[in-house]
């Protein structure tokens, strides 16, 4: 039976993406055909697709993509563009770093992928767009950034895969082979979250900088002005306070993630309207029509790949995958580059979410028994997810840049490829160093 749906449900998928057939349009109808092959009921589709929008943390997306239109209309996202190229000065592809290490930021803020991608993109793109940027590299460097919102903490990703791996304990004969692994616990995945996310920021700036200097995106030709810069920030005061208030107010506990994407609109209300006083009307109701079309565009992609993947999931396909792909070899070096290529499919086509819940009882026992730490198992599975946010036909991030652009999927993903082939190395050097994961924890005493 599974080769038989694997066969449908690829098989025509592939065959519709060859005739030219949207992706959403390839997704829903392929998984529909399954769906009437298995004889399930079609509304199962239409409920298990609606229930896919329904998640908390989802609701950051419309809201943040909303926050930055406002951004853009009132007058704050001029103002941190100017201070953000006033920092690059004349370093090649600075605008695009910028893009890198707002992503970061915005990562720290959001905890999603998708929304660091609309938050970050609405003020980013068409700026590096307007600086002489080719309109799918600064889609590609702003979607392949976006992932870095589910590694940096606060992750959710990240407190999915502890209250997953937190049932399930190290094996006694695991513990007699390898010694004691590391408790798994919300906090010390955190911590442990941090240099990898900063090692992948570093990859994809140093592809930046060698892509830059392939096209040519220079910077400014004056050079570096601490007066510049000093006249900016003064400038910008207030648009920079933007991102630290909602910062301060999640880690101080004032509010959620998702509750800082609404205390960002009201933030960005009171400041384009009383301070810099550049809000009307017009622009609230154009920021608004953006919000919507943007949402939408993005939520129909997302209804037919949850069904896609929840098709896969009932018949235990991912599963048996797994088991057997790790039960070729014991080799560590091994296991861990068939984690790694496994994971990297999966997410092309499963929502991170489901995917970690999933797959976490099939193959943390696995790592166990290999003598991989939970804690430094969970942060790889999670980095490799989050490139599943840059490659299609799932691909959240790619969805919301060409939005955002203006341009299609297929030139963003092309694009895109370079920044996915070095965010892999990345993975590979943090998944064969462990110490990069757990150095942190152990120095903080976790």
């Amino acid at each position: 039976m599974e080769s038989e749906i694997i066969l449908i449900l690829f098989g025509g998928f592939l065959t519709l993406l060859l005739i030219g057939a949207p992706i959403t349009v390839a997704l829903g109808v392929s998984t529909l055909i399954s769906f009437l092959y298995l004889g399930e009921n079609p509304i199962k589709f239409v409920q298990i697709a609606f229930t896919s929008v329904g998640s908390f943390p989802l609701m950051a997306l419309p809201a943040f993509i909303l926050a930055g239109a406002l951004m853009e209309a009132s007058g704050l996202s001029r103002r941190l563009i100017n201070v953000a190229e006033s920092f690059a000065g004349p370093f090649t592809g600075g605008m695009s770093a910028a893009t890198v290490f707002a992503c970061l930021f915005f990562g720290a803020i959001s905890g999603s992928g998708p929304a660091t991608t609309a938050a970050v993109g609405m003020l980013m793109i068409p700026a590096m767009i307007q600086r002489g940027y080719g309109r799918s590299y600064s889609s590609a460097i702003t979607a392949s950034s976006g992932g870095l919102g589910i590694v940096i903490p606060p992750s959710i990703p990240l407190i999915i895969f502890g209250i997953a791996a937190l049932g399930m304990p190290a094996p006694p004969e695991a513990v007699e082979k390898f010694g004691t692994f590391q408790t798994v616990s919300i906090p010390k995945l955190f911590i442990a979250g941090f240099m990898p996310a900063f090692l992948i920021a570093g990859s994809l700036l140093l592809m930046n900088y060698i892509l830059a200097k392939k096209h040519g995106y220079k910077g400014s030709a004056e050079g570096w002005s601490a007066r510049q810069i000093w006249c900016e920030l003064y400038r910008g005061f207030w648009a920079l306070m933007a991102p630290l208030v909602i910062l301060g107010g999640i880690y101080s506990g004032f509010f959620t993630p998702t509750e800082a994407a609404i205390v960002a609109i009201f933030y960005t209300l009171v400041v384009g309207t009383v301070i810099y006083r550049e809000l009307s009307w017009q622009k609230l109701f154009t920021a608004l029509e953006t919000t919507t079309w943007l949402t939408g565009r993005v939520l129909l992609i997302m209804f037919t790949a949850t069904v896609f993947g929840r098709l896969l999931v009932e018949n235990q396909i991912p599963a048996v995958i797994a088991n057997g792909m790790l039960s070729i070899t014991d080799n560590i070096y091994i296991i861990w580059t068939l984690v790694i290529l496994f994971l990297l499919f999966v997410g092309m086509f499963m929502e991170t979410l489901a995917t970690i819940l999933i797959l976490v009882p099939v193959m943390l026992p696995v790592a166990y028994s290999v003598g991989i730490d939970p804690i430094h198992f969970g942060v790889v599975m999670v980095c490799c997810l989050g490139i599943g946010f840059q490659t299609p036909p799932l691909g959240e991030n790619l969805f919301i840049a060409s939005g955002i652009s203006n341009i299609s999927i297929e030139r963003i993903s092309v694009a895109a490829l370079p920044f996915a082939f070095i965010n892999t190395v990345a993975i590979f050097i943090i998944a064969f160093v462990p110490e990069i994961t757990l150095w942190l924890p152990r120095l903080l005493g976790y």
